[in-house]
């Protein structure tokens, strides 16, 4: 099977959905996962992308302070947070620090070129379409990685051809893979072709840029003259691999067959954000611990 990708410049094998996931560890998991989601959309007219670069940093006087935690992720004493272990380091007041929570959901082109919800372990065929919806908890950076086999991984994501080379995601702002607003149809779907097989997509959530890859304007210089994809560095791709046997807390529902509504639409192309009355994901993952990296592996069989 190939996936033809055109929007990221390569082409990647791809098919349904259907994940290892272990146990489900039930509503706990969700509604940690969407306690941070904001009452009400905050007001946005924008009819553009939102901007994934990473955002500036502030020049004020008056810094917010910032702890570290025991594990080394970081957090703002001045903010409040509804969900994850307060934790002391030394003499430093307590830090509420989330766990980092990521949901999906799998859409499937129908007859009338409808996105419509698909069960995750469904087997899809040649000729069939699909695209994620993903949802993160938290403000971080999200790298996307191919892998067939036991082949080398591809960054799929961040992209030359997309975002411009961004990767900054803000918490429950979902992201779809492809993009639904592409120029061209075929850039707007993940397609299925004739060759089947079993493929691996492995999303991976920061709270930080991962060292030594590049994004943004340096990804953009990298790729100039047809280099990219970008060689996924050895160190890289050591560090991904070890957190890929991390432990998640899970959660799925059985809620297909819906269409894409148009509020989450316009929250992955406008940037307005989820509320907690909008749709949930299929399937959320939480890690078990406040580690800043949470990766979570799909794996992709096409029959």
């Amino acid at each position: 099977m190939r996936l033809s990708a055109i929007l990221f410049g390569l082409v990647f094998m791809c098919a349904a959905l259907a994940v290892a996931v272990p146990p489900q560890d039930g509503e706990d998991v969700r509604g940690a996962f969407l306690t941070s989601r904001p009452k009400e959309k905050k007001a946005n007219t924008s009819s553009t992308r939102p901007s994934r670069k990473r955002p500036k940093a502030t020049t004020t006087s008056a810094k917010t302070p910032v702890e570290k935690t025991t594990d080394g992720a970081t957090a703002s004493t001045g903010s409040k947070e509804t969900t994850g272990t307060t934790v002391k380091t030394g003499d430093s007041k307590p830090v509420n620090v989330p766990r980092l929570g990521m949901g999906l959901t799998l859409f499937s082109r129908d007859s009338n070129g409808l996105a419509v919800r698909v069960d995750p372990g469904r087997v899809f065929q040649k000729g069939d379409r699909v695209r994620i919806l993903l949802e993160t908890n938290s403000d971080g950076y999200l790298y996307i990685f191919n892998r067939t086999d036991d082949g080398a991984p591809v960054m799929i994501y961040p992209s030359a051809e997309l975002d411009e080379g961004g990767n900054y995601i803000q918490a429950h702002v979902p992201f779809e893979i492809p993009a639904p607003d592409a120029a061209e149809e075929r850039l707007r779907w993940f397609a299925f072709d004739e060759n089947t097989g079993t493929e691996k997509v492995i999303f991976v959530f920061t709270r930080e840029p991962l060292k030594d890859v590049p994004i943004e304007d340096d990804l953009l210089a990298f790729c100039r003259n047809g280099k990219c994809p970008w060689p996924v560095a050895t160190g890289v791709w050591d560090l991904v691999a070890a957190q890929m046997t991390e432990t998640l807390k899970t959660d799925r529902n059985d809620r297909f067959g819906g269409a894409q509504t148009t509020a989450e639409k316009d929250a992955s192309t406008r940037g307005l954000g989820l509320a907690k009355d909008d749709p949930q994901p299929s399937l959320i993952m939480m890690a078990s611990s406040r580690k800043p990296t949470l990766v979570a592996t799909l794996e992709l069989i096409h029959k």
